[in-house]
C-alpha cells in the first residue's frame, strides 16, 4: 500500500513537546507515522508512545513504518475519546500530546476514499470506514437548509444556497454517487468571476467532509480532555488547517489559562479562579517558505502549544 506522508512542521512540534527520554507521548493522529517516529528518535526504551488514529489502513502503514519500535502501543480509535483510552490502558497522565488534524495526505491520494474533489470516485469521505455516515448520504439525504448550513458554517462558502439549492434538484431525478457529480454541480452553482481563488469544490469538500466525520463540535472539549490528562509541566502541540479548527482550539487554550474575574479596584484576587497552564506561542507558528514550497499541506498549517502547570 502507498502511503506517502510528510508531516508538517515537524521540527516544531518535537520542540514543542520538550520530549522527556523516559515520559508518556501520545500521537493522536498517527497517520502516516512522520510525527510519531520522530518523537520515538527522542524517546528511551522505558518512553512510551501511544499511536491513537481511526483510520485502519492509516494504523496498518504505522505498525510496518515503526516495526523496530517496541515501545508503541496502537489504538484504533478517535482522539475526542482520550481520556477514555488512556483509562483503558491503565495510564492517568501522560507527558504530552500531539494532534495533527484534518485530513492525511494518504487519505486524499487514495481515489477510493472519495476526499479528493480532483479524482473521480464513490462520495464516502470517511476517515474510519467502520462507520456508518458517508458523504453520499449527507449529500442526498440532508434537507436544503442543513446542507446550506453546513456549506456555510464548516466551507466558509459564500454560494452555499445556491450549492445546496442545486444539489437538491439533481438528486430529485437521480442520487449523486460520485465525487465527479458533485464538483460538477458546485461548479455550475459558482459564477466564473468567483472561480479564480483555487477550485470551486475546495470549500463544499472540505464542509462535506467535517460534517462526516465530526470533525469540529467536539473539537474544544477534545483539547480541553488533553490538557486534563498532561502531567505538570506537559504539553500539548496541536496543528490546525483552518480557521474553524484553529478558533476552537484558541478558545480552548484561553479558557484553560482562565481569567481573574475580580473588579479591578480590589487590592488581591477574591474570584479563586484556576489556570491550567500557559500557552507557549501567543502567534501561532507556520511553515517556513521551504517547507510551504516542498509540502502544499503546510501552507495552511498553525501549531499552538500548551504547557500544563498549576495541578493542585
Amino acid at each position: 500500500m502507498e502511503f506517502n506522508h510528510k508531516p508538517v512542521l515537524l521540527d516544531e512540534c518535537i520542540n514543542g513537546l520538550n520530549i522527556k527520554k523516559d515520559g508518556i507521548y501520545i500521537d493522536g493522529t498517527l497517520g502516516g507515522a512522520g510525527h510519531s517516529r520522530k518523537i520515538l528518535e527522542n524517546l528511551s526504551e522505558k518512553g512510551t508512545l501511544i499511536g491513537i488514529d481511526r483510520d485502519e489502513e492509516a494504523l496498518s502503514v504505522a505498525k510496518e513504518r515503526l516495526k523496530e519500535y517496541k515501545n508503541v502501543i496502537y489504538v484504533h480509535g478517535n482522539h475526542d475519546n482520550i481520556k477514555n483510552i488512556i483509562q483503558e490502558l491503565g495510564i492517568e497522565k501522560v507527558d504530552g500530546i500531539l494532534l495533527d488534524l484534518g485530513v492525511s495526505s494518504y487519505q486524499l491520494d487514495e481515489e477510493k476514499r472519495g476526499f479528493s474533489y480532483m479524482k473521480e470516485s464513490e462520495l464516502d469521505m470517511r476517515m474510519d470506514k467502520s462507520q456508518s455516515l458517508t458523504a453520499k448520504e449527507v449529500i442526498n439525504t440532508y434537507s436544503e437548509e442543513k446542507l446550506s448550513q453546513i456549506l456555510f458554517e464548516y466551507g466558509e462558502e459564500k454560494f452555499a444556497k445556491k450549492i445546496a439549492n442545486n444539489i437538491c434538484k439533481v438528486r430529485k431525478e437521480k442520487t449523486i454517487e460520485t465525487t465527479k457529480e458533485l464538483v460538477e454541480i458546485i461548479e455550475n452553482s459558482i459564477p466564473f468571476s468567483h472561480k479564480k481563488d483555487g477550485h470551486p469544490a475546495k470549500r463544499t469538500f472540505q464542509a462535506i467532509r467535517i460534517e462526516v466525520n465530526n470533525e469540529i463540535e467536539p473539537l474544544y472539549n477534545t483539547v480541553r480532555d488533553c490538557i486534563d490528562v498532561l502531567n505538570e509541566g506537559g504539553r500539548l502541540c496541536v496543528i490546525t488547517f483552518h480557521s474553524l479548527e484553529d478558533r476552537a482550539v484558541k478558545n480552548a487554550y484561553a479558557d484553560a489559562v482562565g481569567k481573574c474575574t475580580c473588579p479591578k479596584d480590589l487590592p488581591y484576587c477574591v474570584c479563586n479562579y484556576k489556570s491550567l497552564g500557559k500557552v507557549i506561542n501567543k502567534k501561532p507558528i507556520v511553515a517556513d517558505d521551504k517547507e510551504q514550497e516542498e509540502n502544499s499541506r503546510a501552507k495552511s498549517a498553525k501549531l499552538r502549544i500548551f504547557e500544563r502547570n498549576n495541578q493542585k
